[in-house]
C-alpha cells in the first residue's frame, strides 16, 4: 500500500479523496488548516496522519511540509487544497503547491488540482507578487507548474486535474457536474501506473485533454519557476 498526502482534506474533493484512498486500504496523511477541521474518515478507519498550517500564508507552508516530511517520503502528493478568494487564490492554489513540491522529498506521483476555468487565466506573472491573481490565473500558473515539474524529473509522474465544477462548498450548489466523479481521477492517477501518457497529463475525468497552450510553452514555465522562487526564496530543483 502507498503512503500519500492529501492536501485540503477536510471537505469536499480532499475529503472525498482521502477518504476512498483510505478505504482501499493506503497509509493516507490529511492537511487540513486546523485541527478542528480534520473529519474521521468514513467506514471506522483512521488517518495515518495530519498535518495542518494554513496554506493562505506563506509562513504556514514550509510547516505543513516538516510535518508531513515527519511521516516519510510519500510514494503520492495529491495537491487538492484550493480557494476562490482573492488575494489568497495564488498563494493557496500556486504558491503553496509550489512550496510543498520544492521542500518534501520526491514522490514517485504527483496530482494538481488545476480547473477548466485555467483557460482563462492569464500569463501575466506580475499578478503574482502584486496580489491581483485570480482564481483563474492561479489555476493557469498550477497547470504549468505540473507540466514543468513532469518535464524536469525524471522518476516522477505528474499530472494535472479538472475535477469538473461540482456542487461542493467552493462549487456551490448550482455546480452542474457529477460530485462522485469529481475524485475519481484524483484516485485513479494515485493507484495505476498503466496510464498513458504517463506523465504531463491534463485529466477530466480519466480522458487526456490539451490545457492552456501557456501549460507546455518551456518559456513561460521558465519565466513561471523563476517568479516563484524569487517570491518564496526556494528553488525548484
Amino acid at each position: 500500500m502507498a503512503l500519500i498526502l492529501v492536501t485540503g482534506a477536510s471537505s469536499g474533493l480532499g475529503y472525498a479523496t482521502a477518504n476512498a484512498l483510505a478505504w482501499e486500504g493506503h497509509d493516507v496523511v490529511v492537511h487540513a488548516r486546523t485541527p478542528a477541521r480534520v473529519a474521521v474518515p468514513t467506514g471506522g478507519g483512521r488517518w495515518a496522519g495530519v498535518a495542518t498550517g494554513d496554506l493562505a500564508e506563506t509562513s504556514e507552508i514550509p510547516g505543513v511540509a516538516r510535518q508531513a516530511a515527519a511521516f516519510g517520503r510519500f510514494d503520492v502528493v495529491i495537491h487538492n487544497a484550493g480557494t476562490m478568494h482573492t488575494p489568497e487564490a495564488a498563494t493557496v492554489n500556486t504558491i503553496a503547491p509550489y512550496l510543498l513540491t520544492a521542500l518534501l522529498d520526491k514522490p514517485s506521483k504527483l496530482i494538481y488540482l488545476s480547473s477548466s476555468m485555467h483557460r482563462g487565466g492569464s500569463t501575466d506573472l506580475a499578478r503574482l507578487a502584486d496580489g491581483t491573481a485570480s482564481y483563474s490565473d492561479s489555476k493557469l500558473w498550477v497547470t504549468a507548474l505540473a507540466m514543468a515539474v513532469a518535464s524536469r524529473w525524471e522518476g516522477t509522474a505528474v499530472h494535472a486535474v479538472d475535477p469538473g465544477w461540482v456542487p461542493t462548498r467552493m462549487g456551490g450548489p448550482g455546480a452542474t457536474d457529477d460530485l462522485e466523479a469529481g475524485h475519481q481521477t484524483q484516485v485513479w492517477l494515485a493507484t495505476h501506473d498503466d496510464i498513458t501518457p504517463s506523465t504531463g497529463g491534463y485529466w477530466y475525468h480519466q480522458h487526456a485533454q490539451d490545457p492552456h497552450s501557456a501549460a507546455h510553452d518551456p518559456k513561460f514555465q521558465d519565466r513561471l519557476l523563476q517568479a516563484l522562487e524569487e517570491r518564496t526564496g526556494v528553488r525548484l530543483d
